[in-house]
């Protein structure tokens, strides 16, 4: 894997490094923040997003064609990153200055801060000239900050998860991705609702998978068109760098630190490493997980990897392997998590 990953990132940089050659006399024509938004709070704030050359992408629209789909997905794809761009970010009273990588991304901690829940508002904005540009292009940034009455929070997976996505049907989940949309593309029934009741009136959920940020814009998309609640998405660049690629454990990890007074409830499938990455995280932070949901959607039940974690799972927390959304809430109103009937 070290030496795959190493050729991956060494033809990604060729790649973008020839590119930049050629574009770098040519203006720029679609310079754009892209901001992912944030969360946090006393604990401290961290902030991600990504600047490009690229226009905004369409939004789809009822009855459109599969072409139209198919180039809209195929465009989220097509970024031209703008690398050493310097920002300014402004949190509350606090400004910080960030300074973009060789892909474009940037993502900026700062310290804990007194903002408002259940959203803060803050800014990010061009500092100084970046090649012919000079319009700061101010861009808003959106902070979920969960307050310190809420009960739990939720961290949860995506694909196959809430999102109808086929992962283990590789030309399934490709059909899926490239003529899909956030209309089109479906969720498991039952899950927006379930994730409401959750989420309540104040419990924040965090949306971390192993998407490519490419895909911030879509997921954002459907999740509001499908009805779930607003929340951070957290995901990883394509390819990554010669260590490897962001690993979902990370994000999960930067949640767990930025809100120390909350407990958790993880929520994913059995088709990938859910079952796993969750297991390290219930070891190695005792006390704060309430519960773990595992949707089943292997090919194959049998194949007993699940089952490996779950047999030497710590009876402390909860291990629910779950059929369907209504399995899931069952056993999270029997524990309390949702209300009694």
């Amino acid at each position: 894997m070290g030496r795959t990953q190493r050729l991956l990132t060494g033809l990604e940089a060729w790649w973008d490094a020839r590119r930049r050659r050629r574009r770098v006399q040519r203006p720029m024509q679609n310079f754009r923040i892209e901001s992912y938004g944030g969360h946090g709070g006393r604990h401290g704030v961290v902030v991600r997003g990504r600047v490009l050359d690229n226009p905004v992408p369409t939004s789809a629209v009822e009855g459109e064609g599969l072409f139209t789909a198919l180039r809209r997905s195929v465009a989220q794809f097509r970024t031209i990153e703008l690398p050493g761009v310097p920002l300014r970010l402004v949190v509350a009273d606090t400004c910080v200055q960030v300074v973009t990588d060789g892909d474009g991304y940037f993502r900026a901690e700062l310290p804990g801060l007194p903002l408002e829940h259940p959203w803060h508002q803050g800014s990010v904005e061009l500092r100084g000239t970046y090649r012919d540009v000079t319009d700061p292009h101010r861009t808003p940034v959106a902070i979920r900050v969960p307050a310190e009455s809420a009960t739990y929070g939720v961290i949860s997976d995506v694909d196959d998860t809430i999102l109808q996505t086929g992962v283990q049907r590789v030309w399934v989940m490709v059909r899926r991705t490239l003529f899909g949309s956030a209309l089109t593309r479906a969720p498991f029934p039952g899950a927006a609702e379930l994730y409401r009741d959750l989420a309540g009136e104040e419990n924040p959920v965090f949306y971390v998978s192993s998407s490519p940020w490419n895909l911030h814009g879509f997921l954002l998309a459907f999740l509001r068109h499908h009805g779930f609640p607003s929340g951070p998405v957290l995901l990883r660049d394509l390819v990554g760098d010669r260590t490897g690629r962001a690993r979902k454990h990370e994000r999960i990890e930067e949640v767990l630190a930025l809100h120390p007074h909350l407990r958790f409830v993880l929520i994913g499938d059995s088709g990938e490493l859910d079952p796993q990455i969750y297991a390290d995280i219930v070891r190695a932070h005792p006390g704060r997980i309430r519960a773990v949901y595992i949707r089943e959607v292997r090919l194959d039940p049998g194949d007993r990897r699940v089952e490996q974690v779950s047999d030497t799972w710590s009876h402390d927390v909860p291990f629910v392997l779950a059929a369907d959304t209504d399995a899931v809430r069952q056993h999270a109103r029997s524990i309390g998590l949702l209300p009694a009937r």
